[in-house]
């Protein structure tokens, strides 16, 4: 039997020999692109013998059956060429014009996907270990779910694109504690390589889906959005894998739309998000935007968006670091916002390092339901298991971390990790909603500046007492 993870693994040493691929981001790019197109390769083959009238939106001539899957075919300076000349000329502009939805999604992908590799042996050895992976197989298809995870696990330390990954325990979480059911529209509006989106997927289909029809439906109503390429298209096949056979995954981003053309028609039951932070929007995106609410914090942006995608009785869990929970001025007006139109009835309070090694920002789980104001919120402050200083990679939070916090949802009282606050508190406090835990008493090292400047004076008599003596010492040697 293959191990598929050998297989991965063996790939990325050979596509280290590639002098045109430079670090662990681009390998992943360009392992991506092929990923994506054997993957297409293999659901078309399935969906030709489904479907009698079924003809694959790529030409055959650029299909991997055609160029890639023959071990001795195309090699060396010829296959380079081949793929740089021929193959991203024809996907990169592919015919839309029929509106085949998965036509436009490949065609987004290779708008914004470029191959760096140069050496055309290499390529010709990592195509032939991909060729060992038959995604038909449901076998292969699981166990390479699993490995995929991992590649997208390794975004986080590479470059830029940690922003892109949220750790699988949360979002499993997330969507446990929302649960989307069959029919329901589910969105993530900065979805990233697809997290949330799969983990709803799995959790609707694991209850609901009996038959084709149910599969339909639940391909009709999970929907993302991405703007950056490589998530966008770790996404799309993130999904295909999860048998979306036409996922509706928009390459667009989601704060460049008029805030209030936001209608009815576009309203979900479910938001799973974890939005970017920590970065300033697009120029001029703000403007899109109410101007009591302008603001280029992108965390901000995305809130007040997800709060208007919700339908009445709508309910959504979102990560959100600490700065959206406190500041003045536009931040609180958004808070008020929130507070006034949703009950946010929970957040779950995270320790620094669950996103390193991407950002060591204090972070929050928010649960909220549209519709009716907040009274009150709980909070959970989530411990670092026992031993455990901080999370790392090779230490990330781990599912059944969470479990007591779900043994305590249904049934919630106070405890040294739990405690709730009056919206009136809250607004007196200017809608600031990092409060903290109030059964931890605040550090015995709290000074005041009287009692700091004391402190300094005294350490810097103890300063002069140890010159004192080394001065003597060395007088005496």
């Amino acid at each position: 039997m293959k191990n598929i993870g050998t297989i991965i693994k063996r790939l990325q040493n050979t596509m280290r020999k590639d002098q045109g691929v430079s670090g662990d981001a681009q390998r992943i790019e360009q392992l991506g692109w092929m990923i994506t197109l054997k993957i297409l390769d293999d659901k078309d083959k399935e969906l030709e013998i489904l479907q009698e009238a079924y003809a694959s939106p790529i030409p055959a001539a650029v299909q991997w059956r055609a160029w890639a899957a023959d071990a001795e075919g195309m090699t060396g300076d010829e296959l380079k060429e081949f793929i740089d000349q021929k193959l991203f000329p024809a996907l990169k502009n592919l015919d839309i014009s029929t509106g085949n939805k998965r036509a436009l999604i490949i065609r987004e992908i290779f708008e914004g996907t470029n191959n760096y590799m140069k050496n055309g042996t290499v390529i010709r050895q990592v195509l032939n270990e991909l060729n060992q992976i038959d995604f038909n197989s449901s076998h292969d298809r699981h166990i390479f779910g699993d490995i995929y995870e991992t590649i997208l696990r390794d975004l986080q330390s590479a470059g830029n694109y940690g922003e892109f990954y949220t750790p699988r325990a949360l979002t499993e979480f997330m969507t446990a504690i929302i649960n989307p059911r069959l029919g329901e529209k589910v969105l993530d509006p900065a979805c990233g390589t697809g997290g949330f989106l799969t983990c709803a997927i799995e959790n609707i289909r694991r209850q609901d889906v009996k038959n084709v029809e149910d599969l339909q439906t639940l391909q009709s109503t999970i929907h993302g959005m991405e703007f950056k390429p490589l998530p966008f298209m770790l996404s799309v096949t993130n999904m295909i894998l999860h048998d979306i056979e036409v996922p509706n995954v928009d390459y667009t981003d989601s704060l460049n739309r008029e805030y209030t053309s936001i209608g009815a028609k576009d309203r979900v039951d479910v938001i799973l998000a974890n939005p970017p932070f920590g970065a300033s929007v697009t120029d001029g995106v703000e403007t899109n935007f109410p101007l009591n609410y302008r603001t280029t914090e992108s965390a901000d942006l995305f809130l007040l968006l997800m709060i208007r995608y919700l339908k009445d009785g709508g309910r959504a869990a979102i990560v959100l670091p600490d700065d959206s929970l406190t500041g003045d001025g536009v931040k609180q007006r958004i808070r008020q916002h929130w507070l006034e139109t949703c009950n946010l009835h929970t957040i779950v309070r995270l320790p620094n390092s669950v996103f390193q090694p991407y950002a060591s920002v204090s972070t929050n789980l928010l649960f909220f339901t549209k519709g009716e104001p907040t009274k009150e919120i709980w909070y959970w402050e989530h411990q670092l298991p026992e031993g455990v200083k901080a999370y790392s990679k090779t230490k990330p939070i781990q599912s059944a971390e969470f479990n007591s916090l779900k043994e305590w949802w249904q049934n919630r009282q106070e405890s040294e990790h739990a405690w709730h606050v009056s919206v009136d508190t809250l607004t007196t406090n200017g809608y600031k909603l990092d409060i903290n835990n109030p059964h931890v008493k605040e550090s015995s090292h709290s000074c005041t500046s009287a009692e700091l400047l004391e402190l300094l004076h005294k350490s810097f008599q103890q300063s002069d007492k140890l010159l004192q003596t080394l001065r003597k010492e060395l007088e005496r040697g």
